[in-house]
Formats: C-alpha cells, structure tokens, sequence
C-alpha cells in the first residue's frame, strides 16, 4: 500500500505544500489582528512605565508629587546623592529576589531566552515587575533609559496575551516580538527601527508571518504615541554639514573609534559581572554595591544619573563645553557598568546614545560641520555596533531626529563599528549572558539549503528491491547476505508497497522458527505497512520533515504520476546538501587567474 503522499493517513504527515517563494498563510492575518491589541497594550504599558519614572524621580530627588520625566542637573549634592540609588537598589534587589530573578539586567536577553528556548511563555511576574523595578532604579539615579525595560515588558505583555489562546511557539513568538516593538515605538516613536531590532535581535527569522505582525504592533503604537507622548521626533535635529571629498571615510573612522570602545565596554561589562560573582554576598545585595559608585558619580556629575535625555539634547544641540562632555562620557560609562553588571534593572539603549554622542561630539572637534552632526553619527555607531545592530542605529538616528539627510554618513559609520565589534568579539552584550547559561545564539541569517535542493538531486538512482511476491524465506536469504541495511518491496508494476529491513528480517525469522506464523510471501508481510513516499520534484526540507514524522531513516521516491519507483532517499543522501553549503563556504578559486596561467603554460610547452 503506497501511503504518505500528502499527509492523508490520520493527518500524521506533513502536507505536502505547493512551492512558492513565501510560506505565510491566512493565519498571518489573524496574528496581525491580533498584534492591534498587543501593540496597544505595549502602549500603554510604555505610558505606565515613564509615568512611574517621572514619578520616583520626582519624589526622590525633589520631595514632590509629579510624573514629568525631571532631569537630575539640579540635584543638590551630598549625603542623599549616594543613599538614594542605594535605597532604590536595595528595593531592586528584593523585588528580583523574591519576585522573578528575570527582572535583573537589561531584560532583552532574557527575551531572547524566553523565544529561543522558553517556547516564548513570559510570566506576569516579569510584565508586572520588570516596569516597577525599573521605574524604581532609573527615579533613583540609576543611569539607565527606559527603553530596554519596555522592550522587555511590551514582549511580556504580547506573550501574556498570547498565551490565552491556541498558538504555537512560533505564533506566540510574533506577538511578543509584536509588544517590544510597540513598546519601542511609543517611547523613541521610531516604528521603522523597532520592527529592524526586532529582526536583527529577537525573532531570528525574516519572514512575512512574523514581519507583518511585528509591523502592525510598531504601527499600532505609533498610532497611539501621539496622544500619549506627544508628535514628533524625540530629538529633533538637521544641521549636516558639506563634506569634503574625505568625509564619508572620516565617518567611518569614527565609527571605526566607537566600535573599538563599544567592544572595550562590553568586556569591562563582563568583567565586572565575573567580579560580582565572586563576592561572598547573595546576589540581592550586588545592585546596593554597584549604587554606591552611582551615587559617587553623581557627586561628579548629576547629570549622567537617570536617563539622560537632556544629555542628548546638548550633545546634538552643541551647547556643551568639552570638559563638561568629557566628565559625562567619563562618570557615565563607570556608573553604566558598576550599575548593570550589579545586576540591577535597566536599559542599554540610552546609555549608549550618550556615550556613542559623546564620544562622537568629542571627534568632531577635529572635523569640520557642527559638533552636534558627530554627535549623532557617534550615537548610531556605538548602538549599532554595541547590539550589534547596524540597520537598527541607522534607522534609529534618521527617526529619532528626523535628519533623513544623514543616511549615508551615518551608513558609514554604523557599519564600520559593526564590523569592528563582529570582528573582535565572539559573542554581543546581547548574547554573551546567554552564552554564559549554555546557550549558543547565531546572529547571522541564511536561507535552509534544503528548501532549494530537490530530492532528484540528491536521491539514490539505482536501487536494489525485493518483489512482494517473492516467498518468505527466500526474501530472508536475500536480505542476510545483501549489502543494504533496508530494502523497498514492489509489486509487479514497480510500485512500493513496504519497506523491509534486517531487523524485520531477524524478528520473522524467529516467529516462523518458534512457528508463531507461517511463511507466506514477502508483500504479505508488509502489505499493510503504512509507506511514506516522496516525490522527485519534492524539495528535501519536505522529504526531511516525512523522514521525522513517519520515523523512517529512508524513502522511496516514486513517480507522481504512476506511483512506480524511481529511487531511494536515505539519511546519507541529505548530508550530501549540508556538504554543498560547506564546499561553497570553504572552497576559493580564480577562475580567470586560472585560465591565463594554463595558457602560459601552454606556450611554455
């Protein structure tokens, strides 16, 4: 009996499918619906989050009740400059010890845990206690944004949502994806840019069933942003200098410097966090330390404590000495990492504007335009290569400000620290915790060789067989001394109608031996065998998923039209692809360079 064509026996197999270029169906539309509702969540959870901000800044630093986001440059120093982020942090470290322990760092790789190999399931622990926590670290002093716990809550927020209803791990991954763009989105209004560092950081695919859903939830919120935070860019700036023949390559010098520093800073990061795993103190108690040398900086320098937008402002703006942008970008980047690698909760976006605009600002004292231009190009590269994210910087600068003009220097400085940290680090500030946990993340993007081969590619021509009708005993004979560990039976016309091999082989010797049954024929045997088949024109991802659903490491391949055996596909034959992509990888040849030397030689001869 031929069987497993399409899947029809129980709906056990995998359909198999018409090619096309996309393997979205309807149920996107449905997830796109869907995403309405996580990306109007996020929104509000985005609101949520900076109104409790504004608030513990508000009564922290300044005794009154008010939820505007307050900068810190008018903190009167002394005694409460250092008390308050250890009070903050204290409370932290309660909430992440008695609450969810998922709530410390940045969040974002615990979203990628939560999607790689949670089945993308959140708890409303972490929707409830990651805003709360973080809302109490950045009002205290912490040197955080807010756009990293967003992240992470507006992911909880689409996976919590999820979870009520019918979804595969894959479906439940789009909506979390869906809430930490929306979440993005409605704090920096950035729409573009979330749903890119949704791709090139959480969903680990491009494809239409996540991207569409995704870009639905970002749109949604910046639907929302402007009754909720107003219209806008977030940091409105255009003033971009001519550049001579020289600048673009000036600007990836500048980001050349930014990734050298983003790779420095990641491995301080680290580093500090090893050191904090050696003390002889529960983890609860590190965030206090590291808030100790928080509020020490913020004697130095009040302004690099919270998050730092009116920082930003000035740097695009130019309205800061250099010594006063040196300080920051020199306390800032210490209370960054004692702050995060203590394990507090916070965010890195921010941070890393500030340092990247600084940085940035403080090269452009040697280039020509305005200083605020260097600062921005600074800000893409050191967040594009620190993540390491480089579309995500580029489009992040352009709507954050609205300088479209600034594409292509920012282009070429985004992708010049790319290049940099890729090349010296093994692993991202992203991806390094997960690593650390046991966990290997790939960064990079392909297409699955077997969805482009076919299975008369790779397939066995010549097959050896066993007629049905051939007697039992002589079928057995055959199978003891053959060469082959499994054989297909046919019927007269060449059709499969089972697949034998020597352990059937051994265990029917026994029953006919013990005479638990009689000898027969060989396709009685195996008549009522449930066969998977594939097709010649099959492409091998789907020969692949047969072999694993119907649990047989070789398949017969017949003809669409006559059913009859064309070959054989075995387990063998499908390293034959992964070995394509290896040689295609390793393999370096001048074809032309070639070409002139065997010429040579020839007249030579």
């Amino acid at each position: 009996m031929i069987g497993g064509t399409e899947g029809e026996r129980g709906g056990a197999r995998p359909l198999r499918r018409a090619l096309r270029d996309f393997s979205a169906d309807r149920r996107v539309l449905t997830l796109a619906g869907m995403a309405v509702v996580t990306g109007t969540a996020a929104s509000g959870t985005a609101w949520i989050l900076l109104t409790l901000i504004g608030l513990v800044t508000n009564l922290a630093w300044y005794g009154r009740f008010d939820t505007a986001l307050t900068s810190l440059a008018g903190a009167t120093p002394g005694p409460w400059m250092v008390a308050i982020p250890v009070i903050g942090a204290l409370i932290v470290g309660a909430m992440a010890r008695y609450g969810s322990e998922k709530i410390r760092g940045h969040g974002i790789p615990e979203a990628m845990e939560a999607i790689l190999i949670g089945g993308s399931r959140m708890s409303p622990k972490v929707a409830v206690l990651k805003p709360l926590s973080s809302a109490v670290a950045i009002g205290t002093g912490g040197p955080f944004g807010a756009e990293g716990p967003i992240i992470v809550t507006g992911g909880a927020v689409g996976s919590l949502f999820a979870q009520f209803f019918h979804l595969s791990a894959a479906e439940r991954k789009t909506l979390l994806v869906a809430g930490a763009a929306a979440g993005m989105t409605a704090i920096f209004g950035t729409p573009v840019a979330a749903v890119l560092l949704a791709v090139e950081v959480l969903l680990f695919e491009w494809r239409p069933r996540s991207l569409v859903p995704v870009t639905v939830g970002a749109v949604t919120a910046a639907c929302w942003r402007p009754a909720l935070f107003g219209a806008g860019p977030l940091f409105p700036f255009a003033d971009n200098p001519a550049l001579p023949w020289w600048g673009l390559p000036a600007c990836a010098l500048l980001g050349v410097a930014c990734g050298l520093i983003s790779g420095a800073l990641t491995r301080a990061l680290y580093a500090l966090e090893d050191g904090f795993g050696r003390l002889p103190l529960h983890w609860m108690w590190w965030p206090a330390l590291g808030a100790v040398v928080v509020g020490l900086g913020g004697l130095a320098e009040p302004r690099a404590l919270g998050v730092g937008y009116d920082v930003i402002h000035d740097l695009l703006s130019g309205h800061m000495l250099a010594s006063a942008v040196v300080l920051i970008v020199v306390v800032k980047a210490v209370i960054w990492l004692a702050a995060l690698s203590s394990g507090t909760s916070g965010g890195v976006l921010a941070p890393l504007l500030i340092l990247g605009g600084a940085v940035g600002w403080l090269i452009g004292l040697l280039l020509p335009g305005a200083h605020g231009f260097w600062a921005l190009l600074g800000m893409a590269a050191m967040l594009g290569g620190t993540l390491p994210a480089p579309l995500t910087g580029v489009v992040f600068a352009v709507e954050v400000t609205g300088d479209v003009a600034a594409l292509a220097p920012l282009l070429a400085a985004t992708m010049a620290a790319y290049a940099v940290t890729v090349l010296l680090l093994k692993r991202s500030i992203l991806t390094e915790k997960i690593a650390r946990r046991g966990q290997h993340v790939t960064r990079e993007y392909g297409i699955d060789p077997y969805d482009l081969a076919r299975v008369e590619a790779v397939m066995t021509r010549t097959v050896e067989t066993l007629d049905a009708d051939l007697p039992l005993a002589e079928a057995l004979a055959a199978i003891e001394t053959g060469l082959h560990h499994a054989y297909p039976v046919v019927d007269g016309a060449g059709r499969p109608v089972g697949l034998v091999s020597r352990k059937d082989a051994l265990r029917w010797t026994l029953e006919v031996r013990e005479g638990e049954t009689e000898a027969g024929t060989l396709g009685e045997r195996v008549s009522d065998a449930d066969l998977a088949v594939v097709h010649p024109g099959d492409v091998v991802s789907h020969a692949l998923d047969v072999m694993l659903s119907a649990g047989q490491g070789r398949l017969p391949v017949t003809d669409p039209q006559t059913g009859s055996l064309v070959g054989l596909l075995t387990r063998k034959d499908l390293l034959q692809v992964r070995a394509t992509v290896v040689r295609a990888e390793a393999e370096r040849r001048a074809f032309y360079r070639k070409g002139r030397g065997e010429r040579r030689a020839r007249m030579e001869a």
